[in-house]
């Protein structure tokens, strides 16, 4: 379901990939506290993760409103969830993901979707790889959100039901 308002300049959308069904409830009350009306997520089953639920909510709003929905479903610790904010005058998109066991990762969005890397974070990525002597690569990867990423993909393509493929460890 959308939401929208008549002072609305940017757009986004909230995924919840998956939480405790017993969290539902919660996650809509703070989603309605932040976007300030009533909201309706169609909550089902996330093939993924047997026992979790998915659902995800389209929104319209102020500049800023996906950290807004960011910091109120941050305490949720338990809950896999990814937060969308196009681009507005002035401001770039945004993308949070979150994962219980990495946490929070934001990026700046492009237009076409791309993470969009500043000068200070690269100068930051070299001057850590120097000092700690970590990859390089590996820096970049978690800079650009590549882990959050892969631990999400699973329970993206569920969420668009597509088979789950589950890959076991041999040996």
């Amino acid at each position: 379901m959308s939401v929208t308002s008549s002072r609305a300049t940017t757009r986004g959308v909230v995924f919840i990939h998956s939480t405790p069904a017993a969290l539902c409830p919660h996650i809509t009350w703070a989603l309605e506290s932040v976007l300030e009306r009533r909201v309706s997520v169609e909550w089902i089953d996330q093939p993924a993760a047997p026992g979790q639920k998915r659902g995800e909510l389209s929104w319209a709003a102020r500049p800023g409103t996906g950290a807004s929905l960011t910091s109120a479903l941050r305490p949720m610790t338990s809950i896999r969830f990814e937060v969308t904010e196009e681009p507005s005058p002035g401001l770039n998109g945004s993308r949070w993901s979150h994962t219980p066991r990495l946490g929070l990762h934001h990026a700046w969005m492009a237009p076409n979707g791309d993470a969009m890397v500043g000068e200070g974070q690269l100068k930051e990525v070299m001057a850590s790889a120097r000092e700690t002597g970590e990859d390089i690569a590996d820096l970049l990867d978690s800079l650009l959100g590549t882990p959050w990423d892969h631990e999400l993909e699973v329970f993206r393509y569920a969420g668009e039901g597509v088979a789950v493929r589950w890959l076991h460890k041999v040996g």
